[in-house]
C-alpha cells in the first residue's frame, strides 16, 4: 500500500473518507482503488463509487457546501438509492453523457422520486429519457460553488460528452475514454473517436478520470499486446491482476497514466507504430487499427 503523509483516511465499514484534496500521481491508481465501496472528499465535493448492473460504475458527486447530489448517469435504480440514502444524500441532478440504456435506465424513476434536474448531451436529446438541459462541446454551468465544463466527445456515440470539473481536476468521462481503453465505435468513425481523445489528452496530468465500466483487466491484458515493452504498463498490469484478484475497483485512473500506458492514447508513440508495421500510416489510421484488434480480442 503506498503511504500518503499528507492524507488523513479513515476506513469506515469500506469507505475510505479522504479529508483532504488528492494530488493524484501516476502510482496514486493503486490507492485510490483500495475499497469496495468508498467515498472521496476533496476541495469540498464528495464522491461515492458504486457498482450497477453487471459492470457499471455508480457514481455519486456532492456539494456539502450546497447539498446538491449529482448522479453521473442513471445506469441501474436500486444501487442509486441505496447509495443515497446510506449517505443521506438527495439527488438534485443527473449528468447524462450519452444515450444507451446502461446509462440512462433508471432517469425516469430517479426523476419521479427525487424532482432532479436532468442534464445531457444536446446532440442527442431525443434519445435522453427526461431530458431538462441540454448541453453540448464547450458549454459550462455553475453547480453549486463548482463550475462544470462540458467536452463533446463523439465517436463511443454520436453525442457523447464528459464533465470536467477543472477546480477540483476531476473527469467524468462514462464510455469515452477507460483505464487502458476506450469504448467501442457505435456511432461514428475511428478518426472522430481518436479526435475526442485528444481533447482528453490536453487535460492536466493530474486530473482524476471517472469511467464507466469495469473492462480495465481485459484492457491491460490486449494493451500488453499492443505495446508489451512499455515497462509502466507491464507494472499497471501485474497491479491491477492483483487488485480485481481480490474484488477491488480500477476506478479512478488519472490522464498522465493514461498517456503513459493506454495504447488508444499512444497511436502516435514510434514503439507501437512500428510493433503493427505502420510506421507510415496517420494517427488515426493507427488508432483505427488498435480498436479493430480490441473489438476482436
Amino acid at each position: 500500500m503506498i503511504e500518503f503523509p499528507e492524507i488523513d483516511d479513515i476506513d469506515l465499514h469500506g469507505l475510505i473518507d479522504i479529508r483532504r484534496p488528492l494530488d493524484f500521481k501516476h502510482e496514486d491508481a493503486t490507492f485510490a482503488a483500495s475499497a469496495i465501496n468508498r467515498i472521496f472528499s476533496m476541495k469540498s465535493l464528495e464522491l461515492e463509487i458504486f457498482m450497477c448492473r453487471s459492470d457499471n460504475f455508480g457514481v455519486l458527486l456532492h456539494c456539502p457546501d450546497s447539498n446538491l447530489t449529482a448522479a453521473i448517469d442513471a445506469p441501474e435504480l436500486e444501487p442509486i438509492l441505496s447509495a443515497a440514502e446510506r449517505r443521506g444524500w438527495s439527488l438534485t441532478h443527473i449528468f447524462t453523457t450519452h444515450h444507451h440504456g446502461d446509462h440512462v435506465e433508471a432517469n425516469l424513476a430517479l426523476k419521479e422520486r427525487f424532482g432532479c434536474e436532468i442534464i445531457g448531451p444536446r446532440d442527442e436529446a431525443v434519445a435522453i429519457p427526461g431530458l431538462d438541459r441540454a448541453m453540448g462541446d464547450g458549454d459550462s454551468f455553475e453547480w453549486g460553488s463548482h463550475r462544470v465544463n462540458v467536452i463533446e466527445t463523439p465517436g463511443h456515440t454520436a453525442g457523447h460528452i464528459c464533465y470536467h470539473l477543472p477546480d477540483s481536476k476531476l473527469l467524468f468521462a462514462a464510455d469515452t475514454l477507460f483505464a487502458l481503453g476506450c469504448g467501442r465505435l457505435f456511432e461514428r468513425p475511428a478518426s472522430d473517436m481518436w479526435h475526442s481523445l485528444q481533447k482528453l489528452a490536453v487535460l492536466p496530468d493530474e486530473t482524476a478520470v471517472y469511467f464507466g465500466h469495469e473492462y480495465t483487466l481485459s484492457n491491460a491484458r490486449f494493451a500488453l499486446t499492443i505495446d508489451p515493452d512499455n515497462a509502466r504498463l507491464r507494472q499497471r498490469a501485474a497491479e491491477i491482476e492483483a487488485l480485481r484478484a481480490e474484488g477491488k475497483f480500477t476506478i479512478p485512473t488519472t490522464i498522465g497514466l493514461e498517456k503513459e500506458t493506454n495504447p488508444f492514447l499512444r497511436a502516435a508513440d514510434p514503439s507501437i507504430r512500428r510493433g503493427l508495421l505502420m510506421e507510415s500510416r496517420t494517427n488515426e489510421e493507427v488508432f483505427a487499427e488498435i480498436r479493430k484488434r480490441k473489438d476482436n480480442f
